[in-house]
Protein backbone atom coordinates (compact mmCIF):
# COMPACT_ATOMS: atom_id res chain seq x y z
CA UNK A 1 0.00 0.00 0.00
CA UNK A 2 1.83 3.34 -1.13
CA UNK A 3 2.17 5.93 1.97
CA UNK A 4 1.13 9.15 1.21
CA UNK A 5 3.93 11.36 1.33
CA UNK A 6 3.15 15.32 1.96
CA UNK A 7 4.64 17.33 -0.92
CA UNK A 8 8.12 18.51 -0.44
CA UNK A 9 6.95 22.14 -1.26
CA UNK A 10 4.44 22.31 1.59
CA UNK A 11 7.19 20.65 3.96
CA UNK A 12 7.93 23.93 5.62
CA UNK A 13 4.74 24.68 6.88
CA UNK A 14 4.00 20.99 8.08
CA UNK A 15 3.42 22.71 11.62
CA UNK A 16 0.92 25.31 10.88
CA UNK A 17 -1.13 22.64 8.36
CA UNK A 18 -0.90 20.21 11.87
CA UNK A 19 -2.25 23.23 13.49
CA UNK A 20 -4.97 24.24 11.29
CA UNK A 21 -6.36 20.26 10.84
CA UNK A 22 -5.87 19.82 14.75
CA UNK A 23 -8.53 23.14 14.77
CA UNK A 24 -11.08 21.93 12.13
CA UNK A 25 -11.37 19.02 13.66
CA UNK A 26 -11.88 20.32 17.07
CA UNK A 27 -14.74 22.79 15.36
CA UNK A 28 -16.56 19.62 13.50
CA UNK A 29 -16.15 17.87 17.02
CA UNK A 30 -18.13 20.81 18.47
CA UNK A 31 -20.93 21.24 15.58
CA UNK A 32 -21.72 17.56 15.52
CA UNK A 33 -21.86 16.97 19.60
CA UNK A 34 -24.34 20.23 19.63
CA UNK A 35 -27.43 18.73 16.53
CA UNK A 36 -30.16 17.09 17.88
CA UNK A 37 -32.72 15.33 15.58
CA UNK A 38 -36.25 16.17 15.99
CA UNK A 39 -39.49 15.20 13.95
CA UNK A 40 -39.18 18.00 11.58
CA UNK A 41 -38.08 18.45 7.58
CA UNK A 42 -34.68 16.63 6.77
CA UNK A 43 -32.14 18.77 6.77
CA UNK A 44 -33.44 20.78 9.96
CA UNK A 45 -32.39 19.98 13.44
CA UNK A 46 -33.70 21.41 16.83
CA UNK A 47 -31.66 22.12 19.75
CA UNK A 48 -32.94 23.64 23.42
CA UNK A 49 -30.89 26.34 25.18
CA UNK A 50 -30.82 26.01 28.99
CA UNK A 51 -33.93 27.17 30.69
CA UNK A 52 -34.71 30.99 30.88
CA UNK A 53 -35.57 31.79 34.36
CA UNK A 54 -37.67 34.67 34.19
CA UNK A 55 -36.76 37.46 36.93
CA UNK A 56 -40.15 38.94 36.03
CA UNK A 57 -43.38 38.31 38.30
CA UNK A 58 -46.46 37.78 37.23
CA UNK A 59 -47.72 41.14 34.41
CA UNK A 60 -50.00 43.55 36.55
CA UNK A 61 -50.02 47.30 36.93
CA UNK A 62 -50.32 47.07 41.02
CA UNK A 63 -46.94 44.86 40.80
CA UNK A 64 -43.59 46.53 40.52
CA UNK A 65 -41.14 44.69 38.29
CA UNK A 66 -37.68 43.80 39.27
CA UNK A 67 -34.41 45.89 38.09
CA UNK A 68 -33.30 44.57 34.70
CA UNK A 69 -29.86 44.79 36.15
CA UNK A 70 -30.95 41.85 38.26
CA UNK A 71 -31.19 39.21 35.35
CA UNK A 72 -28.46 37.24 34.35
CA UNK A 73 -29.44 36.93 31.47
CA UNK A 74 -27.13 39.35 28.44
CA UNK A 75 -28.37 40.45 25.77
CA UNK A 76 -27.07 39.20 22.78
CA UNK A 77 -25.15 40.55 19.74
CA UNK A 78 -26.63 40.49 16.31
CA UNK A 79 -24.64 40.97 13.35
CA UNK A 80 -25.70 44.48 12.42
CA UNK A 81 -24.65 45.52 15.96
CA UNK A 82 -21.29 43.96 16.14
CA UNK A 83 -21.06 46.10 12.51
CA UNK A 84 -21.89 49.25 13.65
CA UNK A 85 -19.87 48.62 16.46
CA UNK A 86 -16.70 48.45 14.55
CA UNK A 87 -18.17 50.98 12.16
CA UNK A 88 -17.88 53.56 14.87
CA UNK A 89 -15.03 53.34 16.55
CA UNK A 90 -13.75 56.09 14.41
CA UNK A 91 -15.62 59.55 13.58
CA UNK A 92 -17.44 59.06 10.40
CA UNK A 93 -17.48 61.29 7.74
CA UNK A 94 -20.53 60.50 6.46
CA UNK A 95 -23.23 62.49 6.16
CA UNK A 96 -26.90 61.85 7.93
CA UNK A 97 -28.40 60.82 4.50
CA UNK A 98 -25.39 58.44 3.25
CA UNK A 99 -25.40 56.75 7.32
CA UNK A 100 -29.26 56.34 6.34
CA UNK A 101 -28.28 54.86 3.04
CA UNK A 102 -25.72 52.48 4.62
CA UNK A 103 -27.73 51.44 7.66
CA UNK A 104 -30.59 50.34 5.22
CA UNK A 105 -28.17 48.42 2.78
CA UNK A 106 -27.00 46.53 5.81
CA UNK A 107 -30.32 45.44 6.63
CA UNK A 108 -30.89 44.60 2.97
CA UNK A 109 -27.67 42.64 2.96
CA UNK A 110 -28.61 40.64 5.87
CA UNK A 111 -32.34 39.97 4.25
CA UNK A 112 -30.27 38.26 1.76
CA UNK A 113 -28.39 35.96 3.51
CA UNK A 114 -30.00 32.58 4.10
CA UNK A 115 -31.17 31.56 7.24
CA UNK A 116 -32.64 28.16 8.86
CA UNK A 117 -35.56 30.16 8.42
CA UNK A 118 -35.53 29.28 4.71
CA UNK A 119 -35.57 25.46 5.64
CA UNK A 120 -39.20 25.56 6.78
CA UNK A 121 -41.65 26.37 3.84
CA UNK A 122 -45.15 27.51 5.08
CA UNK A 123 -49.20 26.89 3.38
CA UNK A 124 -50.79 29.71 3.74
CA UNK A 125 -54.56 29.94 2.88
CA UNK A 126 -54.46 32.93 1.54
CA UNK A 127 -58.29 33.03 -0.74
CA UNK A 128 -60.69 30.62 1.07
CA UNK A 129 -63.92 28.84 -0.89
CA UNK A 130 -64.04 32.21 -3.03
CA UNK A 131 -65.87 31.85 -7.06
CA UNK A 132 -62.86 33.32 -8.25
CA UNK A 133 -59.22 35.53 -8.23
CA UNK A 134 -57.21 37.73 -9.99
CA UNK A 135 -53.53 36.56 -10.68
CA UNK A 136 -50.46 38.92 -11.73
CA UNK A 137 -46.79 38.12 -11.26
CA UNK A 138 -44.13 40.94 -11.29
CA UNK A 139 -41.73 38.85 -14.24
CA UNK A 140 -42.59 36.18 -16.25
CA UNK A 141 -43.86 33.40 -14.47
CA UNK A 142 -45.53 29.73 -15.30
CA UNK A 143 -48.47 27.64 -14.71
CA UNK A 144 -47.71 24.01 -14.43
CA UNK A 145 -50.09 21.20 -13.68
CA UNK A 146 -50.31 18.61 -10.90
CA UNK A 147 -47.85 16.89 -12.22
CA UNK A 148 -45.37 19.78 -12.63
CA UNK A 149 -45.47 20.39 -16.21
CA UNK A 150 -45.87 23.51 -18.20
CA UNK A 151 -49.79 24.78 -19.36
CA UNK A 152 -49.60 28.08 -19.49
CA UNK A 153 -47.29 31.29 -19.29
CA UNK A 154 -47.89 34.79 -17.33
CA UNK A 155 -46.01 37.97 -18.76
CA UNK A 156 -45.18 40.72 -16.09
CA UNK A 157 -48.07 43.52 -15.92
CA UNK A 158 -51.38 41.63 -17.39
CA UNK A 159 -53.93 40.17 -15.23
CA UNK A 160 -55.23 36.82 -15.44
CA UNK A 161 -58.52 35.15 -13.75
CA UNK A 162 -58.71 31.90 -12.36
CA UNK A 163 -62.37 30.23 -11.70
CA UNK A 164 -63.61 26.78 -11.50
CA UNK A 165 -65.66 24.47 -13.49
CA UNK A 166 -66.64 20.93 -12.01
CA UNK A 167 -63.64 19.65 -10.54
CA UNK A 168 -60.48 21.70 -12.23
CA UNK A 169 -59.25 25.18 -12.12
CA UNK A 170 -59.95 27.16 -15.23
CA UNK A 171 -57.01 29.59 -16.01
CA UNK A 172 -57.19 32.49 -18.48
CA UNK A 173 -59.91 30.67 -20.14
CA UNK A 174 -58.85 27.19 -20.23
CA UNK A 175 -59.87 24.40 -18.20
CA UNK A 176 -56.47 22.62 -16.54
CA UNK A 177 -56.69 19.84 -13.92
CA UNK A 178 -58.07 20.28 -10.33
CA UNK A 179 -55.12 21.89 -9.12
CA UNK A 180 -52.09 24.24 -10.55
CA UNK A 181 -49.40 25.89 -9.22
CA UNK A 182 -47.83 29.55 -10.53
CA UNK A 183 -44.58 29.91 -10.25
CA UNK A 184 -42.67 33.22 -10.39
CA UNK A 185 -39.05 33.59 -11.34
CA UNK A 186 -37.22 33.75 -8.23
CA UNK A 187 -36.92 37.54 -8.04
CA UNK A 188 -40.49 37.94 -8.68
CA UNK A 189 -43.81 37.91 -7.09
CA UNK A 190 -47.14 36.96 -7.76
CA UNK A 191 -50.35 39.31 -7.39
CA UNK A 192 -53.38 37.62 -5.98
CA UNK A 193 -56.65 40.36 -6.40
CA UNK A 194 -54.40 42.96 -6.46
CA UNK A 195 -51.67 42.10 -3.03
CA UNK A 196 -48.00 41.13 -3.64
CA UNK A 197 -46.68 37.32 -2.46
CA UNK A 198 -43.59 36.37 -2.01
CA UNK A 199 -42.66 32.16 -2.84
CA UNK A 200 -45.59 30.22 -4.70
CA UNK A 201 -49.47 29.86 -5.43
CA UNK A 202 -51.34 26.86 -5.56
CA UNK A 203 -54.52 26.69 -6.92
CA UNK A 204 -57.15 24.31 -6.25
CA UNK A 205 -60.73 23.33 -7.02
CA UNK A 206 -62.66 21.52 -4.12
CA UNK A 207 -66.10 21.44 -2.91
CA UNK A 208 -67.49 23.38 -5.62
CA UNK A 209 -65.44 26.31 -4.79
CA UNK A 210 -61.74 27.62 -5.51
CA UNK A 211 -58.54 27.67 -2.71
CA UNK A 212 -55.68 29.91 -2.88
CA UNK A 213 -52.49 28.78 -0.47
CA UNK A 214 -48.95 30.88 -0.57
CA UNK A 215 -46.61 28.07 -0.22
CA UNK A 216 -43.92 30.59 1.20
CA UNK A 217 -40.33 30.62 3.42
CA UNK A 218 -40.78 30.66 6.99
CA UNK A 219 -38.82 33.81 6.87
CA UNK A 220 -40.82 35.70 4.25
CA UNK A 221 -43.37 34.58 5.70
CA UNK A 222 -42.11 36.23 9.01
CA UNK A 223 -41.38 39.18 7.49
CA UNK A 224 -44.98 40.22 6.80
CA UNK A 225 -46.74 39.26 9.76
CA UNK A 226 -44.54 40.33 12.55
CA UNK A 227 -45.40 44.39 11.34
CA UNK A 228 -48.77 43.20 10.78
CA UNK A 229 -49.39 42.49 14.32
CA UNK A 230 -47.56 44.94 15.26
CA UNK A 231 -45.59 48.44 14.56
CA UNK A 232 -42.27 48.35 13.48
CA UNK A 233 -41.41 51.35 15.30
CA UNK A 234 -41.45 49.29 18.92
CA UNK A 235 -38.47 48.89 20.75
CA UNK A 236 -36.17 45.81 19.36
CA UNK A 237 -36.36 43.85 22.16
CA UNK A 238 -40.32 43.53 21.98
CA UNK A 239 -40.25 42.55 17.79
CA UNK A 240 -37.98 40.03 18.57
CA UNK A 241 -40.29 39.10 21.02
CA UNK A 242 -42.91 38.68 18.98
CA UNK A 243 -40.89 37.37 15.98
CA UNK A 244 -39.99 33.83 18.07
CA UNK A 245 -43.97 33.99 19.85
CA UNK A 246 -45.04 34.20 16.14
CA UNK A 247 -42.15 31.40 14.90
CA UNK A 248 -43.45 28.87 17.50
CA UNK A 249 -46.92 29.65 16.48
CA UNK A 250 -46.39 28.83 13.16
CA UNK A 251 -44.82 25.82 13.42
CA UNK A 252 -46.90 24.78 15.65
CA UNK A 253 -49.23 24.63 12.55
CA UNK A 254 -46.61 23.45 10.28
CA UNK A 255 -46.71 19.76 12.20
CA UNK A 256 -50.51 19.75 12.75
CA UNK A 257 -51.59 21.76 9.82
CA UNK A 258 -55.57 22.56 9.61
CA UNK A 259 -55.82 20.27 6.90
CA UNK A 260 -53.96 18.72 3.35
CA UNK A 261 -54.56 21.25 1.96
CA UNK A 262 -52.83 24.20 4.19
CA UNK A 263 -51.27 24.65 7.38
CA UNK A 264 -53.08 27.59 9.02
CA UNK A 265 -55.20 30.64 7.51
CA UNK A 266 -53.85 34.80 7.14
CA UNK A 267 -56.36 36.25 9.32
CA UNK A 268 -56.57 37.16 12.73
CA UNK A 269 -58.23 33.82 13.99
CA UNK A 270 -53.98 32.63 13.20
CA UNK A 271 -52.19 35.35 12.64
CA UNK A 272 -52.41 38.10 10.09
CA UNK A 273 -50.00 37.57 7.04
CA UNK A 274 -50.49 40.58 4.35
CA UNK A 275 -47.88 39.63 1.92
CA UNK A 276 -45.00 42.26 0.94
CA UNK A 277 -47.07 45.51 1.30
CA UNK A 278 -46.41 45.24 5.65
CA UNK A 279 -42.61 44.54 5.22
CA UNK A 280 -40.20 47.24 7.03
CA UNK A 281 -36.37 46.88 7.88
CA UNK A 282 -36.39 46.77 11.64
CA UNK A 283 -39.03 43.91 11.62
CA UNK A 284 -36.93 42.25 9.24
CA UNK A 285 -34.00 42.84 11.49
CA UNK A 286 -35.92 41.23 14.28
CA UNK A 287 -36.51 38.28 12.05
CA UNK A 288 -33.11 37.47 11.05
CA UNK A 289 -31.93 38.23 14.96
CA UNK A 290 -33.76 35.51 16.04
CA UNK A 291 -33.58 32.93 12.76
CA UNK A 292 -34.82 29.98 14.53
CA UNK A 293 -35.57 30.84 17.39
CA UNK A 294 -39.21 29.14 19.14
CA UNK A 295 -40.41 28.72 22.34
CA UNK A 296 -40.44 25.23 23.04
CA UNK A 297 -41.94 23.18 26.63
CA UNK A 298 -40.49 20.05 27.32
CA UNK A 299 -39.45 19.20 23.45
CA UNK A 300 -42.35 20.21 22.02
CA UNK A 301 -43.23 23.48 20.12
CA UNK A 302 -45.49 25.79 21.89
CA UNK A 303 -48.57 26.99 20.64
CA UNK A 304 -47.25 30.52 21.83
CA UNK A 305 -51.14 32.52 22.07
CA UNK A 306 -50.76 35.80 21.99
CA UNK A 307 -52.77 38.94 21.93
CA UNK A 308 -52.83 43.19 21.91
CA UNK A 309 -53.09 43.46 25.58
CA UNK A 310 -53.56 41.90 28.92
CA UNK A 311 -56.92 41.80 29.17
CA UNK A 312 -57.37 39.80 25.72
CA UNK A 313 -55.65 37.49 27.24
CA UNK A 314 -56.92 36.54 30.30
CA UNK A 315 -60.79 37.57 28.40
CA UNK A 316 -59.58 34.95 25.03
CA UNK A 317 -56.97 32.89 26.54
CA UNK A 318 -57.55 32.41 30.27
CA UNK A 319 -53.99 34.36 30.86
CA UNK A 320 -52.30 31.93 29.00
CA UNK A 321 -50.35 33.90 26.40
CA UNK A 322 -48.06 36.91 25.63
CA UNK A 323 -49.63 40.32 26.00
CA UNK A 324 -47.93 42.49 23.01
CA UNK A 325 -48.20 45.77 24.71
CA UNK A 326 -47.63 44.45 28.09
CA UNK A 327 -44.48 42.85 25.91
CA UNK A 328 -43.52 46.32 24.59
CA UNK A 329 -43.88 47.90 28.18
CA UNK A 330 -41.54 45.22 29.52
CA UNK A 331 -38.93 45.95 26.36
CA UNK A 332 -39.12 50.05 27.05
CA UNK A 333 -38.17 48.87 30.94
CA UNK A 334 -34.82 47.25 30.08
CA UNK A 335 -35.24 43.55 29.63
CA UNK A 336 -34.32 41.65 26.91
CA UNK A 337 -36.72 39.73 24.82
CA UNK A 338 -35.66 36.11 26.42
CA UNK A 339 -36.73 37.52 29.87
CA UNK A 340 -40.55 38.81 28.03
CA UNK A 341 -41.00 35.49 26.74
CA UNK A 342 -40.11 33.56 29.86
CA UNK A 343 -42.21 36.25 31.78
CA UNK A 344 -45.33 35.04 29.79
CA UNK A 345 -44.13 31.71 28.72
CA UNK A 346 -43.44 30.02 32.39
CA UNK A 347 -41.31 26.56 32.50
CA UNK A 348 -40.71 26.81 28.64
CA UNK A 349 -37.48 27.35 26.87
CA UNK A 350 -35.94 28.86 23.83
CA UNK A 351 -35.02 26.56 21.14
CA UNK A 352 -33.99 27.05 17.94
CA UNK A 353 -34.11 25.01 14.79
CA UNK A 354 -29.93 24.56 13.47
CA UNK A 355 -29.01 23.57 9.92
CA UNK A 356 -27.27 20.33 10.00
CA UNK A 357 -24.64 19.93 7.36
Amino acid sequence: MARWQLPKQLKPYRWVLLSLLGILSLTIAIVLGQMAWHQGEPGAAFSESAPIESPLPAVTPEVPLESPASSPLPAKESAVGKLEADTTSEPSSLTPEQQAIQEAAIVELESAIPTVDSLVEMKVAIAVSVPSVTVGTSAEAYVLDKTGQQVDSLTAGNTYTAQISGDAVVFNGSPLTQVIWVEPSPDGVFYLNNRAYRGRLLLAAANGSLWAVNYVSMRNYLYSVIPSEVSPSWNMAALKAQSVAARSYALHYYFQPINDLYDMGNDEYFQVYSGIRTEADRTKQAVNETAGEYVSYKGGVVESLYAASDDIVAEVFQGQGMSQLGALRLANQGYTYEQILANYYPGTKVARIVQDF
